[in-house]
């Protein structure tokens, strides 16, 4: 005897995300087209390479608004649990160009380190407030998000935001003192904080994806809670995981007394189990029941206890 259930405390999770990565992309690529333009106003090429940059960003926040939209269509034929894993191709993919990006950013600062270049102060200053107020407009908007490819656009997003700050702090520097060395200083450190923040990311979602039981849950306490119900003798076949690191699934045999066999007292259990695991963040549940006289007939020996 099987059964289903779907709760989903996140129901309108994926819809903000899907608005909230929508608006880092354009906002991303509005000012891609200024700096491009202000890079041709002012025969900048470091301003023209930059905004080269950001137009790559806007690609990878295209595809991830793009897989992020995907991870909302319901299931189908193809895909039984619906299309919530399409948002983890979203965080790895951004992480990917994250790590690329950063070690591009490092073999550039560790040049400049080795032969200090002087810059226009001035110009840096000004564009660096216009990014500032951007990127952290955009960035404030996805530090909130629950998805990890929310928090993966958000670590991209915050990288531009410090990288803003660090050229506005070397201007200031720049601007009182001869001392270049300090622009490629502040981004080595600011691109280490970035590679840290995009390890800790891709964990997470390999460990999604590697189906690792969700730590938010206290599985002890929670089957402990189970098995003390009265109709309970024993469970076995547990098996737990995450979807897409917000909602958990568990499947779980339970053996039950023969005297409370009945459709009644099993639809009672059931609420009760439902209950139980719903109060441990596991949204959905599906059940097997066995009586006494019949467990010893788990066909996943291995699984039994």
């Amino acid at each position: 005897m099987e059964n289903h259930s779907h709760h989903h405390p996140h129901h309108h999770a994926g819809d903000t995300g899907s608005k909230n990565i929508s608006f880092a992309f354009f906002l991303n690529l509005i000012f891609s087209v200024i700096e491009l333009i202000g890079g041709l106003v002012t025969n900048s090429v470091a301003i023209l390479s930059d905004a080269i940059h950001d137009f790559g960003d806007s690609v990878s926040l295209g595809l991830s608004w793009f897989l992020q939209k995907k991870s909302q269509q319901k299931s189908d034929a193809n895909y039984s649990y619906g299309y919530k894993r399409f948002s983890l191709l979203g965080a790895i993919f951004i992480s990917v160009v994250l790590l690329i990006s950063s070690f591009f950013i490092l073999n550039e600062s560790v040049k400049r380190l080795l032969d200090p270049q002087q810059a226009d102060a001035r110009g840096m200053m000004l564009l660096a407030v216009l990014g500032i107020a951007v990127n952290g407009f955009a960035a404030f908007r996805l530090k909130s998000g629950h998805s990890l490819n929310e928090r993966a656009v958000s670590i991209h997003l915050l990288e531009d935001v410090f990288g803003w700050v660090a050229v506005l702090i070397a201007g200031v520097v720049m601007l009182f003192a001869d001392l270049p060395v300090i622009d490629p200083i502040m981004s080595i450190g600011i691109t280490i904080w970035v590679l840290y923040n995009v390890y800790r990311n891709l964990r997470d979602t390999f460990k999604v994806l590697l189906q690792e039981v969700p730590r938010d849950v206290d599985v002890n306490s929670m089957l402990a809670k189970i098995e003390g119900l009265n109709a309970v003798k024993s469970l076995h076949d547990f098996h737990l995981w995450s979807l897409d690191g917000e909602r958990n699934i568990m499947t779980l045999h339970v053996v039950t007394a023969d005297s409370s066999n009945t459709s009644e007292n099993l639809l009672s259990l059931k609420q009760d189990i439902r209950e139980i695991a719903h109060s441990y963040h596991v949204e959905h549940v599906t059940l097997e029941f066995e009586g006494e006289s019949e467990s010893d007939d788990c066909m996943f020996k291995d699984g039994c206890e």
